[in-house]
């Protein structure tokens, strides 16, 4: 057992450094395979839609065969993504590399999570925050590390260096000792095409309002890493000042899930989410009505604060709720279901901005934090009548 938690800080590293890898890469990418915009950005939209039925079906993978073997083959195909990008010299086998880091990325992610669990244990609600703190540790500093490898090795050996690290994940698992928490085995009284446990996730009303919570919040967070340093930019802040705005919602963001491991009492959990989705409307209120470069950096900064540890805890309350013999499926069944918010919702976001502007398109992620909110007064309604 003791390898665990190195195991699972280490996974949760590789998968905070995959989700932010193209957005580091992609310039010189589309430089080495001489590319434009368009292929550049189907190069980012196959990682975001190949990940979806992924994550689902590594679901029923990882609660049928165990947690160690899908980790280790992850880990792996995550490493050989990195490799085949490194080597790619046309623009098919770079898709596919792609294709490859999201398939890995999704396997690690399912077992991570609910590894987490077990790996920092206390409260749910403490491990999840702590693990996403990791989890945003990592993709805080690939940018960083990519930028320096660029400009002293090249491309193909940064990725390369990059796969390196990745692998550790799977050495370290190959050395752990996962047999006192391989569930058991599932009885036999289902004997249909839906695997057992299925249907029960999918009648499971906590499972559908913690999805929803996911769809609804998902679109927040990716609509401000992508559109805050445009909408800072429209309220006179320089680039450079800019560019150091969302480094400080990034550590603000990462600060507040440490925070919130270490004091959220057990229980409170959807307490915390309603009123952070309460927040999360006013701070973007003054995110489309503020004005002036100071309201701008500060609404930013805030909600770095307030986004941070909402995925987490409702992702606590999520494996809480359910045995640990789904926790797979029911991982799988949250993101695929909250990846319909993530994937749509901000083009509806760009969409409208391009008509109007990009702060007055943050009036999108205001009726998605109304959304959340109502989400989370009816979780909240739930857990206390349970």
């Amino acid at each position: 057992m003791d390898l665990l938690q190195p195991t699972t800080i280490a996974g949760l590293l590789a998968t905070g450094s995959g989700v932010a890898l193209l957005g580091s890469v992609k310039v010189a990418l589309a430089r080495k395979l001489q590319i434009d915009e368009t292929r550049v950005g189907g190069l980012v939209s196959m990682f975001g839609f190949a990940m979806i039925p992924v994550m689902l079906s590594v679901g029923f993978l990882t609660d049928l065969v165990g947690k160690q073997p899908v980790l280790i083959g992850g880990s792996v195909v995550l490493a050989a993504s990195l490799v085949l990008l490194a080597r790619a010299k046309h623009y098919g086998l770079a898709l596919l590399g792609v294709l490859m880091l999201s398939a890995g990325w999704a396997t690690v992610i399912n077992v991570v999570n609910p590894l987490s669990l077990i790996a920092f244990g206390g409260t749910k609600a403490y491990a999840l925050n702590l693990a996403c703190f990791y989890f945003g540790l990592g993709a805080f500093v690939t940018p960083l590390v990519v930028a320096f490898l660029l400009r002293r090795v090249g491309l193909a050996p940064a990725l390369l260096i990059l796969a390196g690290f990745v692998l550790v994940t799977a050495l370290l698992a190959v050395g752990a000792d996962f047999s006192a928490i391989t569930p058991p085995i599932p009885p036999p009284e289902t004997t249909g095409v839906v695997a057992p446990g299925m249907i029960t996730l999918l009648s499971d009303a906590m499972m559908w309002l913690c999805a929803l919570g996911l769809v609804f919040y998902s679109p927040l967070e990716a609509s401000m890493a992508a559109w805050a340093t445009t909408h800072l930019g429209q309220q006179g802040v320089s680039e450079g000042a800019a560019s150091g705005v969302l480094s400080t919602f990034w550590l603000t963001f990462m600060a507040s899930r440490l925070m919130t491991a270490f004091a959220l009492p057990a229980g409170g959990e959807a307490v915390l989410i309603l009123g952070l989705s309460l927040v999360c409307i006013a701070v973007l209120a003054g995110v489309v009505w503020g004005r002036g470069r100071t309201v701008a950096a500060t609404m930013v900064i805030a909600a770095g604060l307030v986004f941070g540890p909402i995925f987490p805890t409702i992702m606590a309350v999520l494996l809480g709720h359910f045995e640990p013999s789904v926790h797979g499926r029911a991982v799988g069944l949250f993101f695929a279901i909250g990846g319909i918010g993530w994937t749509t919702i901000p083009l509806l976001m760009g969409a409208y901005a391009q008509r109007t502007s990009v702060q007055r398109g943050f009036l999108i992620a205001v009726a998605s934090a109304a959304g959340l909110c109502a989400t989370a007064a009816a979780l909240l309604s739930r857990v206390s009548g349970a």
